[in-house]
This record gives C-alpha cells, structure tokens and sequence, in this order.
C-alpha cells in the first residue's frame, strides 16, 4: 500500500527525518520530534510533541497505531501518554506525540529524536448485533489473571 505524507514543517526531510522504517523487517517507522529547541520532561510531567508530518490513509480499511519506543521505555521510563495513539482513516492533522516521563530523573528530547513508532494497520469495522446471550467458552466470563501467571 502507498501512504501519503505531508511534511508539516519545513524541516521535515531536511533537518528532521521523514518518518523511516529503521532496518528491513521494521514493523513500524520511526517517528521523530519536529521542534526548534529541546524540550525537558520532568518526572511524572506528560508532554504532546509534534511528529512535523499528518497522513492520509487510503481508505477506512486502515488505521495507524502509534507505539512507544521499548529503548525510550526500558532505559529511560519514557512512555506514551495514552498507551496506544489511534489515528483514524479521515484525520489529516498533524501527528502529535503524548510522552510521559515515569522515571525519577528529568529527560530531555532533542529536535530530531526519536520518539515513537507508526504502524499502518487493517481495521475492521464491525456491525453491532444485540444479544441477549453470548455463546459459552471453557474461559467463560473468568477475567484479569484467570488463566494464570
């Protein structure tokens, strides 16, 4: 599938890389923070960073997922805000990125860093039936840890 980008700064693949897929068998490209100057997260502070690029899906077929960076998070407790960013099919802003500093120590982004990772995926819409019953499974309604460690 082609993708659509739009560069939303001027420093968009020039200064600051286009979003990229960093190696062959990358599931998701890197997004990087499109800024003037650094930008300081102190601990516990969320901050929304602008990714210099929005998208244009071909079709409500297809979402894109925003994913945190495991480097960011393992060695720096940097995460997304939200858990997982959905963009949806017909949104042509601008991608932001909500990172939140989980660590003890402050942590500074640098124009150009990067700061999550953007994956295109299949959506299926589903069409709601009502029910009064839902079929039964061996797991049945067992919930958080019910099968186990």
């Amino acid at each position: 599938m082609k993708l659509k980008i739009k560069a939303m700064s001027p420093k968009m693949g020039n200064e600051i890389p286009l979003p990229f897929y960093a190696s062959p068998g990358a599931a998701a490209m890197d997004l990087c923070a499109c800024m003037d100057e650094a930008v300081t997260i102190a601990p516990g502070e969320i901050v929304s960073l602008p990714a210099g690029v929005a998208i244009a899906l071909p079709s409500a077929e297809y979402a894109a997922l925003v994913f945190a960076r495991s480097g960011l998070g393992i060695k720096h407790g940097i995460a997304l805000a939200n858990g997982v960013g959905v963009i949806d099919s017909d949104y042509r802003g601008e991608i932001r990125v909500g990172l939140v500093n989980q660590s003890r120590q402050p942590y500074t982004v640098q124009p150009g860093d990067r700061i999550a990772q953007l994956a295109v995926v299949p959506v299926v819409q589903a069409a709601l039936e009502v029910a009064d019953t839902l079929e039964d499974t061996d797991r049945g309604d067992g919930g958080f840890g019910s099968t186990g460690r």
